[in-house]
């Protein structure tokens, strides 16, 4: 399964498929008992796919079995004891793809001449990448991290490895018998390098970035370059040669920290946003705003949901059965307004009882 979304992966997926490309989407759980019921609930999505399709009078026979068996081969790969909040299945002719989503996704059935995405860039959006950069003297290794997960990147130029004159030269080096394994010109170089690869990784995909490390290792990748300008640090060392686990163990503070002052400055800008007429509340404020491509910035309670129905400019509420409603609007609006350049801040439920659970900070 999938669940690192790219700008470039995303690109792809909004690229035009042969008709028909479903979508399919439902949420799913970590636990049990309540994933006990995730397999049944993925094969009659199948079926209601599979009877849309038999239904459209627009799809060939040959398209039709081609879509069936991309479907069939999804739900083969796809591995639901490492489910997550929720799953997005893609399939059209000649392809599948099967995306695990750190956020809940209304179920649904989609068939078009395009996948569904929203869900998935909702998701990122929720769950923000980052980066962590583990530094030592004869191992520089970048790890990909969404929540409390991270996975360590083996490419874009890492890991980075060199090989030391002596095998104890950093236990020596801690009880002062050799000279610092960070002060020599090799050790230079090879920090000149990482701070090169790591400044080609944040180019192509801008991300928050935490740096570990024994201090003088911390120290001399600051003095080597500016790709890790700005970055936070985590004076910890032995994670270049660590586990995932580890990794996101020891930036799990820091994180937290980061997320209370993002949370913080997103009320805030709320706050003084009211005051210059800059200001939108409510759903059916900020999705006409989103349209217009007017937000700067949106802040969204994290678990807020709504089944809406789209009326004359405005949006009406609907129920859940309603088959003409939108089941996830508030992932519609997210995916708009990231569509337009602005920023998206998840805040803890209850946050904005007073704007309706939604808010957003307008350009004019």
């Amino acid at each position: 399964m999938h669940s690192s979304l790219t700008p470039a992966i995303l690109k792809e997926l909004r690229t035009q498929r042969p008709y028909p490309a479903v979508s399919l989407a439902m949420p799913t759980h970590r636990t049990r008992p309540e994933n006990a019921q995730d397999p049944v609930r993925l094969d009659n999505l199948v079926r209601e796919a599979v009877r849309q399709l038999d239904a459209d009078p627009g799809v060939t026979k040959e398209r039709r079995d081609d879509v069936v068996a991309q479907l069939n081969e999804a739900v083969a790969e796809t591995d639901l004891a490492h489910a997550r909040d929720g799953l997005v299945v893609f399939a059209a002719p000649g392809e599948h793809q099967v995306w695990a989503v750190d956020r809940a996704v209304p179920e649904r059935v989609v068939v078009a001449d395009t996948f569904l995405t929203r869900n998935l860039v909702a998701g990122d959006a929720a769950q923000k990448p980052y980066w962590v950069l583990a530094v030592a003297a004869d191992r520089i290794a970048l790890w990909s991290g969404r929540g409390d997960r991270v996975v360590e990147e083996e490419g874009r130029g890492f890991p980075l490895t060199r090989s030391l004159e002596d095998p104890d030269v950093e236990r020596k080096e801690q009880i002062g018998d050799v000279p610092s394994t960070f002060r020599d010109e090799q050790a230079r170089q090879f920090f000149r390098e990482a701070d090169a690869a790591l400044a080609a990784v944040l180019a192509a995909e801008p991300r928050r970035l935490y740096v570990t490390g024994e201090p003088a290792a911390l120290t001399l990748l600051t003095e080597s370059g500016s790709a890790a300008q700005g970055a936070v640090h985590v004076p910890f060392g032995g994670l270049a040669h660590g586990s995932g686990d580890a990794v996101a163990k020891a930036v799990a503070p820091a994180r937290a920290a980061d997320g209370e002052r993002v949370v913080t400055e997103a009320l805030a800008a709320l706050d003084r946003a009211r005051g210059s007429n800059t200001y939108a509340a409510g759903v059916d404020e900020v999705w006409q705003k989103a349209s217009d491509g007017r937000i700067h910035r949106l802040v969204v309670e994290e678990d807020y949901r709504v089944t809406v129905r789209a009326g004359e400019g405005h949006l009406e509420p609907a129920a859940d059965d309603d088959l003409d409603a939108v089941h996830d609007i508030v992932d519609e609006i997210v995916e708009s307004a990231l569509e337009t350049g602005a920023e998206v801040v998840f805040v803890p439920n209850g946050q904005l009882a007073d704007a309706g659970h939604v808010a957003a900070v307008l350009r004019f």
